[in-house]
C-alpha cells in the first residue's frame, strides 16, 4: 500500500511474510498464492506491499538462478504484490516448533551473515517495482548478548566487535557497488531487540555513528521499543540529532501487564508463555530496566520485580488487544508513527506490519485456517492505514 505524504514523498506500507514461514522458493511462491493475494483482495486493493522474508535456501536459489528471480518478479506482478523491503533477521528455521535463541544465528560476527545479507540485497534490487529506486532490509542488532548476564547495552568482546563492524562496513561497500551497477539504493537497518547487544535505540547510536555510512542505519520496531520502555518521541529525536538514518520501521505491539503482582494477571500472562519464540520480559525500576530472557522465567520465582508494569516481547495483533487484565502497547506504536511520518517530512518511508505470532497466541485466539488469518492481517493493515490517513497522508491507488 502506498501513501502520499504532505511533502510529496511516497510512504510504503507492507506486511511481513515471516508470519507464513517457508524455507524454499516453492514455499515462497505458495505464500503469494495462498496468503498474500487473498489479503490484497480483502482490502480491495489492486496493489499490496509485502515485506518478504527469504530463508537461506530460498535466497540462495534466487541469487544463483536469474530465471528463478525473474519468475518470482513475474509472480509478484501477476498477483498484484510489490516488494520494497525484506526482513533479513531470521536466517532459517523460523517456522520450527522451537525457534528461541536460534533466531540470532548466524550473527554479524559470522561471515555467513554477511553473505546472506549480500544475497538478499541483490535479490531485492531485482524485485523493486519499476518506479521505485530504494529498497530496505532489516537485520538483527549485531548479536545476542550471551554469555553476558542481563543488562542493557551489553558489549561484545573486542575481537567480536571488530569482526561485526568489519562485516557491516564490507556490506556497505557492496551496497555502494550494487547502486552503481543497478541504479537501486539498498539500505540496511539494524533492529534493536531486547536481550541483544543493541537492545535499545540508544544502544545503536555509538556503533552506527562509528560506521558512519548512510546505507547502514536502524530499523525501529515499535514492539521492541515498548518492551524496553523507551519513550518514542525521545528515542526518535535522539536518533535524528545523532544523524542515524531510520531505514524502516516495523509496526508491532507488545504485551502489557499493568499489575503483574496480581494472581489473575499472572494467570493471563501464563497463557502467552509458549514454546516457539522468546518473549523477553521487562520492567522499569528506579535502578533501571530489569528483565528476563523469556516470559516463563518472569512468571516463576522472583526473577523480576512486580511492583511496576511488565511488558513482554510478544507481537500481539494490532487491531485486537488482549482481554483484560492485559492489554497491548498500541499507544506506543501510534505515538511513534506520528513522529515517524506525521511531521513536515517523514523520518522513514518504509513501514512494515510484523505480527508473526498469530499461531503462537493462546489457542482460543489463534486463527482457524487461512481465511481467518487473512482476515486478521487485513484488519491490521486497515488499522495501520487509518492511523496514516489520520496523520494527513493520502492513500494512493
Amino acid at each position: 500500500m502506498r501513501f502520499r505524504h504532505p511533502d510529496g514523498s511516497t510512504i510504503h506500507l507492507a506486511y511481513c511474510t515471516n508470519v507464513h514461514p517457508a524455507e524454499t522458493l516453492d514455499g515462497v511462491l505458495a505464500q503469494l498464492r495462498d496468503h498474500c493475494e487473498p489479503v490484497r483482495r480483502r482490502l480491495g486493493r489492486d496493489r499490496l506491499g509485502i515485506g518478504l522474508w527469504l530463508a537461506r535456501d530460498a535466497a540462495h536459489a534466487l541469487v544463483t538462478d536469474p530465471s528463478a528471480l525473474r519468475g518470482l518478479r513475474c509472480e509478484l506482478d501477476r498477483r498484484g504484490l510489490e516488494v520494497v523491503t525484506l526482513n533479513g533477521f531470521p536466517y532459517q528455521g523460523f517456522g520450527a516448533e522451537e525457534v528461541k535463541y536460534r533466531v540470532y544465528k548466524p550473527d554479524w560476527t559470522d561471515p555467513e551473515r554477511l553473505e546472506h545479507t549480500t544475497a538478499l540485497a541483490r535479490v531485492l534490487a531485482a524485485l523493486l517495482p519499476d518506479d521505485v529506486t530504494e529498497g530496505t532490509i532489516s537485520t538483527l542488532p549485531v548479536a545476542w548478548r550471551t554469555p553476558l548476564p542481563f543488562r542493557t547495552g551489553a558489549a561484545l568482546t573486542e575481537e567480536s566487535n571488530r569482526a561485526a563492524r568489519a562485516a557491516l562496513l564490507a556490506l556497505a561497500q557492496r551496497l555502494d557497488a550494487l547502486r552503481d551497477l543497478t541504479g537501486h539504493s539498498i539500505r540496511l537497518g539494524l533492529e534493536p531487540e531486547p536481550g541483544c547487544v543493541i537492545e535499545t535505540t540508544g544502544d545503536a547510536i555509538a556503533p552506527l555513528t562509528a560506521i558512519a555510512h548512510d546505507r547502514i542505519g536502524i530499523c525501529v520496531d515499535t514492539c521492541h521499543l515498548a518492551t524496553s520502555f523507551e519513550d518514542p518521541d525521545t528515542a526518535l529525536d535522539t536518533l535524528t540529532r545523532a544523524g542515524v538514518p531510520i531505514v524502516k520501521s516495523q509496526l508491532s505491539a507488545a504485551l502489557h501487564a499493568e499489575h503483574p503482582h496480581l494472581p489473575e494477571v499472572r494467570a493471563a500472562l501464563a497463557a502467552f508463555d509458549e514454546p516457539r519464540f522468546l518473549h523477553q520480559t521487562r520492567t522499569a525500576t528506579a535502578a533501571g530496566l530489569r528483565g528476563t530472557d523469556d516470559l516463563g522465567e518472569a512468571l516463576t520465582g522472583d526473577a523480576l520485580p512486580d511492583a511496576a508494569p511488565w511488558r513482554a516481547h510478544f507481537h500481539v495483533p494490532l487491531h485486537a488487544a488482549p482481554a483484560a487484565p492485559l492489554t497491548s502497547t498500541l499507544p506506543v506504536l501510534s505515538t511513534a508513527l506520528a513522529r515517524l511520518v506525521g511531521g513536515p517530512h517523514p523520518l522513514t518511508r518504509h513501514l512494515e506490519v510484523e505480527t508473526y505470532t498469530w499461531q503462537a497466541l493462546p489457542p482460543e485466539l489463534r486463527p482457524r485456517g487461512r481465511a481467518q488469518l487473512a482476515d486478521g492481517i487485513a484488519a491490521e493493515l486497515t488499522l495501520a492505514r487509518d492511523l496514516l490517513t489520520d496523520l494527513g497522508l493520502k492513500e494512493l491507488p
